[in-house]
């Protein structure tokens, strides 16, 4: 890892939200605020860790990505398009009739897309089965899940954490996207899930806790992952709602708030 790649990464981030604030602010629906934390995530997998290859969408040797929080799925259309699977363009048809990008990923329709997602907690369920399918296949690809931390208030999630661990799916990396809120209010007070580190290695995961918006951080945790065999692995991620837009940053409204012709011009601005 040099400086130079850090640096790609930031600036693909930054263009990242740039994409999502502009999409979300067209279609005038959507949820920046979970998409925003995401960013660094998200863009560190994509043009750094995963093997992938946008002419071939179904390439079988490429790791799959599943976006268990399904309604943050402006982030991964920014990172699609900006790897090359769609035209740019095509990111202001966010939420349109017909479109291909829907308010919750259609791996149907859009290429890049490996689950349909949007129901909360059945994302890791599925990338435990991918998991389970490439050590059958014994093939080399890697699953990666990100999860919401207020999705990690479903049971179904913990279900799939078991099985994974007694699986010992070591091809399996989750990220948890902590940023602290969900649509009702903080997690903490909705439903608190804390000690969230001390769940995850009781349920027999390799634990890494890190900002979710240290670049460094996350392409280190990453490469740990890849390194521990014989159990799954969690990232912790810290991060803050609506990452880059000052306004939106920690605060709950902006879950599921799309910005306003003038708010997306001050969004922008900050972006630029």
């Amino acid at each position: 890892m040099v400086e130079a790649d850090v640096r790609l990464i930031a600036e693909k981030a930054k263009e990242m939200r740039r994409q999502i604030i502009r999409m979300i602010g067209a279609a005038q629906s959507g949820h920046p605020g979970g998409s925003l934390s995401a960013a660094d995530i998200v863009a560190t997998l994509y043009f750094h860790e995963m093997r992938v290859d946008p002419a071939q969408p179904h390439w079988p040797e490429r790791d799959r990505f599943v976006l268990c929080k399904g309604h943050a799925a402006p982030v991964l259309y920014a990172a699609l398009a900006e790897k090359g699977f769609f035209p740019k363009e095509e990111l202001l048809t966010l939420r349109r009739i017909n479109s291909r990008l829907q308010g919750h990923p259609d791996m149907k329709k859009l290429p890049g897309v490996e689950m349909s997602t949007g129901s909360l907690g059945q994302g890791l369920s599925v990338s435990v089965g991918m998991a389970l399918a490439a050590r059958l296949d014994q093939a080399a690809w890697r699953v990666y899940a990100l999860l919401g931390d207020g999705e990690i208030q479903e049971g179904q999630v913990w279900e799939a954490a078991m099985a994974a661990a007694h699986y010992k799916l070591d091809n399996l990396c989750a990220i948890l996207d902590y940023n602290g809120l969900q649509i009702d209010g903080p997690c903490c007070e909705v439903m608190n899930s804390e000690p969230v580190a001390e769940k995850w290695r009781a349920f027999g995961w390799h634990v890494l806790e890190i900002d979710g918006h240290d670049i460094t951080a996350i392409i280190e945790a990453l490469a740990q992952a890849r390194q521990t065999k014989g159990q799954p692995t969690i990232i912790i991620a810290r991060t803050i709602k609506g990452k880059g837009v000052s306004f939106m940053e920690n605060q709950v409204g902006w879950h599921g708030t799309a910005p306003k012709p003038e708010q997306v011009e001050a969004a922008l601005a900050e972006l630029a």
